[in-house]
């Protein structure tokens, strides 16, 4: 006799039928980071994720953070970490770290666990083939009530101005999986360190991608009481945006999220990373885990 629980395996298979077959030769860019990024059994059920995705026929591209890694390398190293207005001030040598940890260390470890599990992934930075043209991110902060402004300087920190998907494009072609560590190039050759959100959102609005999904550390996007709202309208997110309800470090990802909207993404997802296997929950249940916006 066949028990239920083999049953419900076949159900949930049957669950995921028509989502498998929606999602076939799409692009999905995933940001990962957070806890998925730290713990190592979070860090297997990643891996194995993005592989089966992949294997399926859903392109999968992945950009990558490392903000806790970069400041325990600069530690051993002699540099204190400053950040200001949630940016960390990256003069040149800490510049050096970051390529070294985002660009090698990072990088490479999540290539390898992805290519471990019977996947076909390939590192690179924002610099290869040009992938990422960016220039100098500015800060303001007011100075006094007759809203004057003072420009802080944070050194190499840069935001997006342009993607360039070739390289990612021939890739895909050749069912390779993309892992991106999120630095950019200037105009002048010089290298600036940009938040991953934003480089995840780039890209997804470059390749009009089917989905952006940021993994975090939240169960997702939160109301004023507190509930986590299963999905949100462009404009519903601005709102929450404008009455002080999305702010701290949801505002970022939710920003991101909606130059991705308008860039041409179709769907993003903002979705627990601390929950195992959460890609697959998200994408091919009825239920899903986080927050999506339309």
């Amino acid at each position: 006799m066949i028990s239920d629980c083999v049953i419900n395996k076949a159900n949930i298979l049957i669950e995921a039928l028509p989502y498998i077959k929606n999602f076939y030769g799409k692009t999905f860019v995933i940001k990962y980071g957070g806890a998925a990024q730290v713990d190592e059994q979070l860090k297997e059920s990643f891996a194995k994720d993005v592989v089966l995705l992949n294997l399926i026929g859903i392109k999968i591209i992945i950009v990558h953070g490392g903000g806790p890694k970069i400041s325990e390398t600069m530690k051993k190293m002699g540099k204190e970490p400053v950040f200001i207005q949630g940016q960390r001030v990256t003069d040149k040598e800490t510049m050096d770290i970051v390529e070294m940890v985002l660009g090698g260390l990072i990088n490479k470890e999540i290539v390898s666990l992805i290519n471990k599990h019977g996947g076909n992934a390939v590192g690179l930075s924002g610099k290869d083939g040009g992938l990422i043209k960016a220039k100098k991110k500015i800060l303001r902060k007011k100075v006094s009530d007759m809203n004057d402004e003072e420009v802080i300087d944070v050194g190499l920190v840069g935001e997006v101005v342009s993607v360039n998907p070739e390289i990612l494009t021939c890739l895909e072609g050749g069912s390779f999986i993309p892992v991106i560590s999120p630095i950019g190039v200037g105009k002048d050759g010089e290298s600036y360190n940009i938040n991953a959100d934003y480089v995840a959102a780039g890209i997804a609005s470059a390749l009009k991608a089917e989905k952006l999904i940021l993994m975090t550390d939240v169960q997702g996007i939160q109301d004023s009481e507190g509930n986590i709202i299963s999905t949100l309208t462009r404009y519903d997110a601005m709102s929450l945006i404008n009455s002080g309800v999305i702010k701290g470090g949801m505002l970022p990802k939710v920003q991101a999220c909606i130059n991705a909207i308008d860039g041409g993404a179709k769907k993003n997802h903002i979705i627990d990373g601390r929950i195992p296997h959460c890609l697959l929950l998200e994408i091919f249940t009825n239920e899903g885990i986080g927050t999506e916006i339309i």
